[in-house]
């Protein structure tokens, strides 16, 4: 091999991102309600951490709101603080 190619079996995939959007926006939504806990649950992991931005997609404004109003809902106990499996 003279040639300094890299010949494929099959051509590489290219994986395509889909374009990550804040839900608040899309369905107008204004006010976020701690009493919705069926909601918040969306924005927890498995250990009841909050999931950050960069992995929902969430603005940073709606993001603030989410994690103000899942602090609310675990101070009255509508949420979990830890948990093992909360999904």
């Amino acid at each position: 091999m003279a040639n300094n190619e890299i010949r494929f079996l099959n051509p590489p995939t290219v994986e395509v991102k889909k374009k990550k959007y804040c839900r608040f926006k899309k369905a107008h939504i204004k006010y976020v309600d701690y009493k919705d806990a069926e909601f918040l649950k969306r924005f927890l992991n498995e250990q009841g951490k909050i999931l950050p931005r960069r992995i929902t997609g969430t603005s940073l404004k709606f993001q603030r709101k989410t994690a103000q109003a899942i602090k609310r809902a675990r101070h009255l106990a509508l949420l979990p603080y830890v948990t093992d499996l909360l999904k």
